[in-house]
């Protein structure tokens, strides 16, 4: 079987399971009443919204991962071993995330998850950042230490960054969708067909729950869904940036992997320093949830979900077209500079948007 067969009857079966399983867990959500009330001042919904979205997505991804698992690519370093440390992991921040959307989980129990799950990643497996690439002028290994904290650091941060994005309609399922699919192809390129499997049955998955969770939403993915999501895509971001391109394509060996990976996963990233930022300014604590995320201001100013939902949805294809045409094009090459211009045109063009945004009210109400 090709590499590319197998990546299509992935991403098929991923999308066809959670197509068809999720009418019925809808049902059942509502019959046995696990639903999100719309009692919290932060809440965007009016009426009552299963919230265990991510059993499918869970179920989707592990069936049919395993089932397509390409065993002849053994020569791959760690394929099998990393095969194992995701399954686990996985397992381990489901049952975290379920627990947490029927009855809630104390952040105390989900920092001990977090560890254990960074530990296996990081420490067993050796899913890790090697080096820097040149950025801020490191262009040598890390050291090992350096290597695992790193590592977990940006397990952290992308896991929650993807969690906290999941505050509107579709929001954090189609920016899933749509890194999985940029991080596939990366992967089918460099010739890493167990990784690149993985982001299809992601993408697969994120597709399917698309139609049942874009706005308006007959059910949320929850922390089952959102945990699960920033898993997969902080493994598939540390492993293209430790990725051999030795075999890929000229285009794709040049560019730098950290920027890459980061303007894959902009949003998130951007939307999390923000809120984290603005909350510590204010003397409040950065893990109390509110609603000062980019996505409750678009949606408050007049987008709603759909129209806040696609306007991200171009702001990431965007980030990861100037990225590309940065480097390539206009054959800017330096680390640094790449990384400096990058994160200058992410923050300028959200700026833009609600100078644009703010613009428009102010007419309206002339």
């Amino acid at each position: 079987m090709t590499g590319s067969l197998i990546l299509f009857l992935g991403f098929i079966s991923a999308f066809v399971v959670v197509f068809l399983a999720t009418p019925s867990l809808i049902k059942v959500a509502k019959l046995k009443h696990l639903v999100d009330e719309p009692k919290e001042h932060r809440k965007m919904h009016g009426w009552s919204i299963p919230t265990i979205g991510g059993i499918v997505i869970f179920g989707s991804v592990i069936f049919s991962y395993s089932l397509w698992f390409p065993e002849k690519y053994n020569h791959i370093p760690h394929m099998l071993t990393n095969f194992k440390a995701l399954t686990a992991c996985l397992i381990i921040l489901f049952f975290v995330g379920i627990k947490d959307d029927i009855i809630g989980t104390a952040p105390a129990k989900k920092l001990i998850a977090h560890f254990v799950v960074g530990f296996i990643l990081v420490i067993m497996a050796d899913i890790r950042i090697y080096d820097m690439h040149g950025i801020f002028g490191v262009y040598q290994k890390l050291d090992l230490w350096q290597s695992y904290l790193l590592s977990f650091f940006v397990y952290i941060v992308i896991i929650n960054a993807v969690n906290l994005i999941d505050g509107l309609d579709g929001l954090a399922a189609g920016i899933g969708l749509l890194a999985s699919v940029a991080f596939g192809f990366i992967f089918y390129y460099s010739g890493n067909v167990p990784l690149s499997l993985l982001a299809f049955v992601l993408s697969g998955s994120l597709l399917g729950f698309l139609i049942f969770n874009f706005s308006p939403a007959r059910i949320f993915m929850g922390d089952s869904g959102s945990l699960l999501i920033g898993l997969v895509l902080c493994v598939l971001a540390i492993n293209s940036i430790s990725e051999d391109y030795s075999n890929s394509p000229d285009w794709l060996s040049l560019l730098n992997k950290p920027v890459l990976a980061m303007s894959i996963l902009v949003y998130p990233l951007i939307d999390t320093i923000r809120v984290f930022s603005l909350r510590v300014i204010r003397g409040k604590s950065p893990l109390v949830a509110d609603k000062n995320h980019i996505h409750h201001h678009l949606s408050r100013r007049g987008l709603g979900h759909i129209g806040s939902d696609l306007l991200l949805y171009l702001y990431t294809l965007f980030i990861v077209s100037s990225q590309v045409i940065l480097q390539l094009y206009f054959e800017v090459q330096h680390p640094t500079i790449v990384f400096l211009v990058q994160l200058f045109i992410s923050i300028s063009i959200m700026l833009l948007v609600f100078i644009l945004i703010k613009a428009k009210e102010k007419k309206l109400e002339n």
